[in-house]
């Protein structure tokens, strides 16, 4: 039988007591930060957003009086610049189409396929006006939108440089069911975005 020594199993248990106490203060934060409000989320309010936004924002959008009845797609295109000052604006690419193309037949489909692109479009919409952001999380949900696009998009080609990028957003209504008499017009509504820049610390670690 194989017994630790001293200083493994104080190693050991240091590091289960960290993981147990860093696990416990994030599973408290996302309790403060989903709960009513009281006392102590007020109080650290900008800490517990901090821990929240923008991977674990949490919503009760599925159980709401008025459950998400539309279907939003995400494309994304951008513009490369060549060494000699030339600008090319790609084609727009369906961003929410690959993710359900790699989410359709896997039985056991990645978290991050089915919802990281989803969520940073709703932190966007809900920090975001038709004309501008709104609140201190704006610029936050502008960064986090464009590096998620950016990293589905890809680099560019050698001896290109990504400019910018644009985002276009598409909502479609649902149809209602054969039964119902119910007009509902399901052509897609789509809102295109402002050219965004590319600077080097949106790329950094994304490939």
């Amino acid at each position: 039988m194989r017994t630790w020594s001293t200083p493994a199993l104080v190693v050991l248990c240091a590091t289960g007591a960290v993981l147990l106490g860093g696990t416990a203060l994030f599973l408290a934060a996302l309790f403060l930060h989903s709960a009513p409000s009281n006392a102590l989320s007020q109080e650290y309010r900008a800490e517990l957003d901090a821990v929240v936004y923008p991977e674990f924002e949490q919503n009760w959008r599925l159980f709401a009086p008025n459950p998400l009845q539309q279907n939003v797609t995400v494309d994304a295109r951008v513009q490369t610049i060549a060494v000699d000052g030339t600008v090319t604006t790609r084609e727009w690419a369906g961003l929410t189409a690959g993710d359900i193309a790699a989410v359709r037949g896997n039985p056991a489909p990645s978290h991050v396929d089915q919802n990281l692109l989803r969520r940073a479009w709703d932190f966007y919409d809900s920090t975001h006006t038709e004309q501008q952001g709104t609140g201190s999380r704006a610029v936050l949900a502008e960064q986090y939108l464009k590096r998620t696009a950016l990293q589905r998009l890809g680099p560019a080609e050698p001896g290109l440089r990504l400019f910018q990028v644009q985002l276009r957003v598409g909502t479609a209504e649902l149809a209602p069911p054969a039964w119902s008499r119910e007009q509902v017009d399901t052509a897609p509504k789509y809102r295109e975005l402002p050219w965004w820049p590319v600077g080097e610390a949106d790329l950094r670690g994304l490939w």
